[in-house]
């Protein structure tokens, strides 16, 4: 909310803002007050800039909270819950793209993923935006999945995720759903651009976390063994890609960060191990050595 905005708005004309930093607003009054003045008071700035609105469609699996079309296979008088009415989030992703900004949709079962889709094509209809994107797209009915790529919608993935969620996800959605869900190659293989994070504070920051994840579908024990439905795993680079190139995509920062080119800005990590090199089992410890923003160094590991 426009609290938060200012606050990182004076800590970057202070110096102090030490990471880029791609600003989603919750829907209603946070969106009002950029749209009446948050862009002239807080305009975007090298590490600082406001792209999109956070909106949500339903719950979580875990909790069962996710919508299903149809009934949790372990519960079967529930099919979790919409926190937005369809009207009410179309409305507001309608608004998001009027104002130029990304409307991003908390979407995690396969209703909620439908809600979501149905959401943005409403909105595209009223005028060209920027690309919107769907939250965790968690489990999706596999007649949904090429409407991610015919809508130009990314698919925010996160992939620790899964590999939290493996252990009982198949008993809440069934053998059949679970072939939708967490389907990165699916995804892939239907023209789809993905973006993955964290999720945190859900799951842990470190983003080498996710790329064992993304690569390994194991926990950090090894199990199971040859990965949880290693179909749908990602390729080194392709998980690579996901965390740097496709994620400032994603946020509409694609010719400036991302990437190690000429013209772009020199954000890189240090590490102590090359990660497309290291035993596939050792990608989860590596560690940061320095982080350089836009060639200032802001982070240097102790002497160890």
């Amino acid at each position: 909310g426009p609290v938060t905005v200012e606050l990182y708005r004076r800590w970057d004309s202070e110096g102090r803002l030490q990471t880029r930093i791609a600003v989603y607003l919750s829907d209603g009054e946070p969106v009002e007050w950029w749209a009446a003045e948050g862009d002239a008071s807080t305009p975007a700035t090298d590490r600082l800039r406001v792209v999109g609105v956070k909106l949500f469609a339903d719950g979580a699996l875990g909790s069962r909270g996710a919508a299903l079309l149809e009934p949790y296979s372990d519960d079967p008088d529930n099919r979790g819950l919409l926190v937005t009415d369809p009207d009410t989030l179309a409305a507001h992703a309608i608004r998001a793209l009027e104002l130029g900004l990304q409307p991003a949709i908390h979407a995690i079962g396969d209703r909620g993923n439908r809600v979501a889709l149905e959401a943005i094509e409403r909105g595209r209809l009223d005028g060209d935006g920027p690309p919107s994107r769907i939250e965790h797209a968690q489990v999706i009915a596999l007649d949904d999945i090429p409407r991610f790529a015919e809508l130009d919608v990314i698919a925010s993935v996160q992939p620790t995720h899964a590999t939290s969620d493996m252990y009982w996800a198949e008993d809440r959605v069934g053998p059949e759903r679970i072939e939708g869900a967490y389907a990165w190659r699916r995804l892939r293989e239907a023209g789809v651009e993905l973006a993955c994070g964290s999720d945190f504070p859900v799951e842990k920051a470190n983003p080498f976390h996710g790329l064992y994840a993304a690569v390994t579908r194991q926990d950090r024990e090894g199990w199971p063994e040859g990965g949880w439905r290693p179909e749908e795993r990602m390729t080194r680079e392709e998980a690579m890609a996901c965390f740097t190139r496709d994620a400032a995509a994603a946020a509409g920062m694609a010719d400036e960060v991302g990437s190690l080119s000429v013209g772009k800005r020199a954000d890189f990590l240090i590490l102590d191990r090359d990660p497309m090199a290291a035993p596939t089992e050792e990608i989860w410890t590596i560690r940061v050595l320095r982080t350089v923003i836009g060639g200032e160094t802001v982070y240097e590991e102790a002497a160890r």
